[in-house]
């Protein structure tokens, strides 16, 4: 069987990933985009600039670390989500490298978005891939996303996408690192919150705001700068946030089984990552599945198992 390389280059991280399918194994690469400190994020030209850089690195690094035949399916994101008009400009970076690896070697060469290749990831690690041929449910949470999505199977696209509810304001990963940046905290700013707010000793009622199972979140990061002025600790704030975003996504959760009933669920993206989320999901949704941390932050992974599912002709 062919080794399936995948390529993502999405706003926050370089990856690069092969799929060794008679192993059912990943091996992956995948280096952060430089932020200077104090900022919360990249313009689109820095992270095209970066991407440039470290891609031909993570390339490097994954074959000449691992006796990798060379693969005969590639795959790249080109875009953020698979909706009319979901364009970033640092995707052509690996879209690029993909279709130059094509055009050379013969390869088959597929694209599929980020948003799909993060669902794949989690369900490769979850070890729930057969969910493809069946309904589910998938939450993309990240930087960019607070997406609870209904997924279905799609002789196009493996899966096929339906939005249940999103974020009307902020993202959950925007008020993390805005609430991190406000405690002095490095971006991306998730592992520090959580560790800081292991140490909090007051517990805070939190309420979720939501509108027909969309979120708002602008409120966490007005609350937080409350929080701060009046002297809380920074613990204390931290825990706040991340229970409230918790909270958040328990009730969106609720909300999309109540309109599909009861279906699997799959959480995705880098704030899923977070230990004290997560626990707080699982105690209202035992069976829920989560994707290991180096699976649930950006990566490549689940855009290699994309062009394996398509070039096996799974539908």
């Amino acid at each position: 069987m062919p080794e399936y390389l995948g390529v993502d280059t999405s706003n926050y991280t370089t990856s690069a990933a092969v799929y060794i399918s008679e192993e059912n194994r990943i091996y992956q690469c995948k280096k952060l985009l430089p932020v200077k400190d104090g900022e919360l994020g990249l313009r689109q030209s820095d992270a095209v600039f970066h991407h440039t850089k470290q891609l031909p690195e993570m390339i490097e690094k994954l074959f000449g670390e691992n006796s990798i035949k060379a693969p005969e399916v590639v795959t790249a994101s080109s875009r953020p989500r698979n909706i009319d008009g979901s364009y970033m400009p640092c995707f052509l970076c690996g879209e690029g490298l993909a279709r130059s690896y094509a055009a050379i070697t013969g390869a088959e060469m597929f694209t599929t978005s980020h948003q799909v290749g993060h669902i794949l990831a989690a369900l490769y690690s979850a070890d729930r891939l057969k969910l493809v041929k069946e309904r589910f449910i998938a939450f993309h949470v990240s930087g960019g996303t607070t997406d609870c999505l209904l997924c279905e199977p799609d002789d196009d696209n493996i899966i096929n996408v339906t939005e249940v509810g999103t974020s009307l304001d902020l993202k959950a990963g925007q008020a993390i690192d805005r609430t991190g940046l406000m405690l002095g905290l490095h971006f991306p700013c998730g592992t520090e919150l959580e560790k800081l707010a292991v140490g909090a000793d007051k517990m805070f009622k939190v309420k979720p705001v939501l509108k027909d199972g969309s979120c708002c979140l602008s409120g966490v990061e007005n609350k937080c700068g409350n929080m701060l002025k009046k002297g809380e600790s920074p613990e204390n704030i931290a825990k706040y946030c991340l229970d409230f975003i918790a909270e958040t996504i328990i009730a969106m959760t609720g909300y999309a089984i109540e309109k599909n009933g009861q279906l699997p669920i799959v959480f995705a993206g880098g704030v899923m990552s977070d230990v004290i989320i997560r626990d707080s999901i699982l105690e209202h949704f035992p069976l829920a599945s989560f994707a290991e941390p180096q699976f649930s932050c950006d990566n490549a992974a689940g855009v290699a198992i994309y062009g394996y599912l398509k070039s096996m002709g799974v539908r």
